[in-house]
């Protein structure tokens, strides 16, 4: 009864945190009911939220931190602090207490801004925000002060009536502004000469003012309404080129800069990309972000989209902010008014301005990489041929792997005449390699080959060529059933089998088939009477041999969970994949070890 009793509880508390959500009017309003419903275990009114250890950032929780208790990859500890507009009384549970309603300047002090209260009053703004009106005040946290430069905080505070009263009057909008009120991309007039502030609302219930995060909302006065943020923001400037010009940068528009990162990357890559128009475009269209994204916004790797047409992943790690998993972020959140700018120490090089040998290099096909280069193939990968290069994964090579005349050929066979998209690949289609030779596409339900390689990772597309990560060393086609049958002396008794059974102009046809060759070994493990009794009906030899055929190509890479496949007599045949090794059913004959070649075959 006590367990049926504790499930109702938990079925209750997921609805109420459903419903209570959808009915959220924005992103940070569902938060804030999230961090309210984990909250009201201590009573009413009381919020669970995230601290960062080490640190004095706070969050609101959702979901997922909730069970991760990580905020930019940093542990969390869980506190209880009541919610936005509430306050503590002696003996009771909770926060069952509206704070009282006073005005802006005296609400100041009630949330703890008492910093900016102090400033306020020293700027002789105390009588505005004290009188009538309806104001929102963005008053930067007693914290955000004390991180602002020495020099800045001097400059403000040497010049009162003037420099701090304008700089406050820029933290003041001249109309009550809820956080529903703060649309995400909206703009408002602040009371310093109509200068706009800049709001964004995000997903994660973030909310930013000129890149400042909201960190306590809707403290509401009799004459307003005061948002504590974690900064002193700072006037915008009024668009990205001006700022990105006065640090002699080349990227231009929303998001992502560089200083003088040119310089670290090899020069020849550098001369390239600079001398060729497209190349150069879509390096600094990887740079730009398609949507504003401020630092403080940011708790968790999130893969966003460039202008470039590909996606970045932003993210944290503990105060930095990180590019594809790297801290190379050394200034944060430059405002324009149409956008914002990140100073970056390092090029971000897409794969779209890289030549073919660049994209290899850049991955982890080491072996194959550099076997290419040994091969004398360089030149082809590095040049403005559109080709693409099938690069089999490091083990699917041998350990100390050699060159030699026949592994050149192999890798020049790796190669393929046109520049191709594996979306765009269909099943029996022939791609030609510089080799010369023609490769078929296999289209199965979960895997992609060509030939016995098998698509092993997303592809990378360069500036003229692409490159397929492959999990086999391709083998190119060796001739008929037949032909390959008769090169392996493991199969010399196969290969009389079938000569016997009448069967070797059907070896011979174009197919497609597939075949599961019994070996030597395979043949001899039968009783040597049901052998000889076999070998001596022709036509009973040639229907268990058909058995072991099927008139349609399967690699082994095509191979899944309970594969079936129809033979050219009997009913089916049931593949599946275990180790590795390739496991099927059949009714004379037992698998021993199998491999694949183009025809292809596999042998028992």
């Amino acid at each position: 009864k006590r367990s049926k009793m504790q499930h109702l509880t938990l079925f209750t508390l997921a609805l109420t945190l459903i419903a209570t959500i959808c009915l959220a009017k924005s992103p940070y309003q569902s938060v804030l009911q999230h961090s309210k419903i984990r909250g009201r275990q201590h009573g009413p009114n009381v919020c669970a939220m995230q601290k960062i250890q080490g640190t004095d950032k706070k969050y609101f929780t959702n979901c997922k931190q909730w069970y991760h208790r990580k905020i930019c990859g940093k542990p969390t500890v869980i506190s209880y602090e009541c919610c936005p507009g509430y306050e503590k009384l002696s003996g009771e549970k909770g926060c069952p207490a509206a704070l009282p309603l006073v005005n802006i300047y005296n609400t100041l002090g009630t949330v703890g801004a008492t910093t900016t209260k102090m400033y306020s009053e020293r700027a002789q703004l105390r009588e505005e925000i004290e009188g009538p009106g309806s104001f929102t005040f963005f008053a930067p946290s007693n914290q955000a002060w004390a991180a602002l430069p020495t020099e800045i905080l001097d400059a403000l505070v040497s010049n009162v009536n003037i420099e701090l009263l304008n700089a406050l009057h820029y933290h003041m909008v001249n109309r009550r502004l809820t956080s529903e009120d703060l649309k995400h991309g909206s703009a408002f007039p602040s009371m310093y000469q109509d200068f706009n502030v800049h709001i964004h609302h995000y997903p994660n219930g973030i909310v930013t003012v000129n890149c400042a995060r909201l960190v306590k909302t809707d403290q509401h006065a009799t004459n307003g309404i005061v948002h504590i943020v974690d900064r002193v923001i700072t006037f915008v400037t009024p668009f990205i080129h001006s700022l990105i010009h006065s640090q002699n940068s080349l990227s231009y528009r929303t998001l992502l800069p560089f200083p003088t990162s040119f310089e670290k990357i090899p020069t020849e890559m550098r001369n390239r990309i600079l001398g060729d128009p497209v190349a150069l475009r879509d390096l600094l269209n990887y740079h730009i972000l398609k949507n504003m994204q401020c630092a403080e916004s940011i708790t968790s790797g999130t893969p966003l989209e460039t202008l470039q047409g590909t996606v970045l992943e932003v993210g944290c790690d503990g105060t930095d902010m990180t590019l594809n998993g790297k801290a190379i972020v050394q200034k944060k959140d430059q405002l324009g008014t149409n956008g914002v700018v990140h100073y970056i120490n390092e090029l971000l090089i897409p794969d779209s301005a890289k030549t073919l040998l660049e994209l290899a290099q850049g991955s982890v096909v080491t072996t194959a990489t550099k076997l290419f280069v040994d091969a004398g193939l360089g030149s082809h990968l590095s040049g403005s041929e559109t080709l693409t290069i099938l690069t089999p994964q490091n083990e699917a090579f041998k350990e100390g792997v050699t060159m030699t005349g026949e592994l050149k050929k192999l890798l020049k066979n790796h190669i393929l005449k046109e520049k191709l998209s594996s979306s765009l690949l269909y099943h029996r289609q022939e791609l030609e390699t510089l080799g010369g030779i023609k490769l078929r596409v296999l289209v199965y339900r979960n895997s992609l080959c060509i030939e016995n390689s098998c698509i092993a990772a997303h592809d990378k597309t360069g500036r003229f060529g692409s490159m397929f990560t492959v999990d086999k060393v391709l083998t190119p086609p060796m001739g008929t059933i037949m032909d390959v049958l008769k090169a392996d002396d493991r199969f010399s008794l196969l290969v009389g089998a079938i000569q016997t059974a009448g069967m070797t102009e059907l070896m011979n046809q174009a197919g497609p088939h597939t075949v599961f060759a019994p070996t030597n070994d395979a043949f001899s493990a039968l009783p040597k009477a049901d052998l000889n009794k076999l070998m001596g009906n022709p036509q009973e030899l040639a229907g268990v041999l058909k058995y072991h055929m099927a008139k349609e190509i399967l690699v082994s890479g095509g191979v899944g969970s309970h594969t079936r496949l129809k033979p050219l007599q009997g009913d089916k045949l049931e593949l599946n994949m275990y180790k590795h090794v390739l496991t099927h059913v059949l009714p004379v004959l037992t698998v021993q070890t199998c491999t694949t070649s183009l025809i292809p075959v596999y042998y028992l």
